[in-house]
């Protein structure tokens, strides 16, 4: 199979899909690797690491995806790019329909078979291709959030871990699944009184057991998000519902009960923020203000860590890129029912039905796309 690594073009994505030791891996496997020329760049790992191992360097993104038969990127593709996809074609990246009405109707109309890593999930409920980034982004929330909180960007002026004399900040952090695990222990680290909100009791006391005493746990709800708001100093948005539209858990309105400079990371960006005033931003320009609350809502967080990234989430991701590299993606996904979780769109149709709730439009199921 002919499988296509297209350079990303995301405003400072510098992320790569596949890393050389990924390329080498498929090239073994007797399948061709098109590298778009600068691809890796952005993550270290130049042409002639990608050439050493029998990939192919090609000029150009058009000639990539003219080729492929597997396309695997970072992130979804961009407008510049939907008159590149075609019928036949198989696309593995992180998508986010659910979020983007165009985005989706874009992908129905190319006819591709469209693939999302993160809905790929195991039996246990776990969503192993989304984990690294959320590990990721969830430690970055926090020192995003800290830079943000100073005064020259229209933050309280307050710093994280306090001093002798001087109490720390207070960090509420919405969800206890992977971004907020990290997000806490990064604060928690940093010396914050930390409270992570979850609706899961046996996600609590799992969480109990394994942080630090500055970090409480607390059952959420309307009135308690309100609550812990309103001395909030940096409130880090990191639910999920696989899939679906993330719920808005903090309206505008309850931008006013919050401390002037305070500071909101939406890490739920990427499924449309589980803030209402969340609107995706970049790391070019990453903050705005309303009501006097510094919003962070850039949608490619990783990406301004791209070494880190790529080789965290590369090394997730190549056992379902040789899986659909080997069998092609209707057998691929036969056999394997994590993979076949991550079908979003084949021939057409949406197979997802959190994306199709999201637009009010008519799911399939995925046995018939099979």
């Amino acid at each position: 199979m002919k499988i296509g690594i297209p350079k990303e073009i995301k405003t400072n994505e510098n992320r790569v899909a596949l890393v050389p030791s990924g390329a080498a891996a498929l090239v073994a496997e007797g399948h061709a690797v098109l590298v778009e020329t600068g691809a890796g760049l952005g993550s270290g790992f130049s042409d002639a690491e990608y050439s050493a191992v029998g990939a192919q360097v090609l000029p150009n993104a058009e000639a990539v995806w003219a080729e492929a038969e597997l396309i695997v990127k970072v992130k979804e593709p961009i407008e510049v790019e939907w008159p590149r996809m075609r019928a036949g074609q198989t696309i593995f990246t992180y998508f986010h329909f659910a979020a983007n009405e165009q985005l989706t109707r874009a992908h129905l109309a190319s006819g591709a078979t469209c693939i999302a890593y993160e809905t790929v999930q195991l039996p246990t409920g776990e969503l192993p291709l989304l984990t690294p980034m959320s590990e990721v982004a969830g430690r970055m929330s926090v020192q995003e959030g800290a830079k943000y909180l100073e005064k020259l960007y229209g933050g309280r002026g307050v710093l994280l871990g306090g001093v002798p004399g001087v109490p720390p900040a207070h960090v509420v952090i919405l969800g206890g699944g992977v971004v907020g695990l990290h997000a806490a222990k990064i604060a928690a680290g940093m010396g914050a009184s930390v409270t992570v909100l979850d609706v899961s009791l046996e996600r609590l006391r799992y969480l109990s057991e394994v942080m630090p005493a500055n970090v409480q746990m607390i059952f959420s709800n309307r009135q308690v998000v309100l609550k812990q708001i309103a001395t909030a100093d940096l409130v880090i948005g990191g639910v999920l519902v696989a899939g679906a539209v993330a719920p808005k858990l903090i309206r505008r309105e309850d931008l006013k009960t919050m401390r002037q400079g305070a500071v909101i990371v939406d890490v739920a960006v990427d499924q449309g923020g589980c803030v209402e005033t969340t609107r995706a931003t970049t790391h070019e320009s990453p903050i705005y203000i309303v009501e006097g609350i510094v919003h962070y809502a850039v949608a490619n967080m990783p990406g301004g860590v791209p070494r880190t990234s790529t080789l965290a989430l590369t090394n997730a991701t190549l056992p379902y890129v040789l899986q659909l590299a080997n069998k092609g993606w209707r057998q691929a996904l036969k056999d394997n029912g994590e993979l076949l979780q991550g079908l979003n769109i084949a021939d057409g149709k949406i197979t997802h039905r959190a994306v199709a709730e999201a637009f009010a439009m008519r799911s399939f199921p995925v046995g018939d796309m099979l």
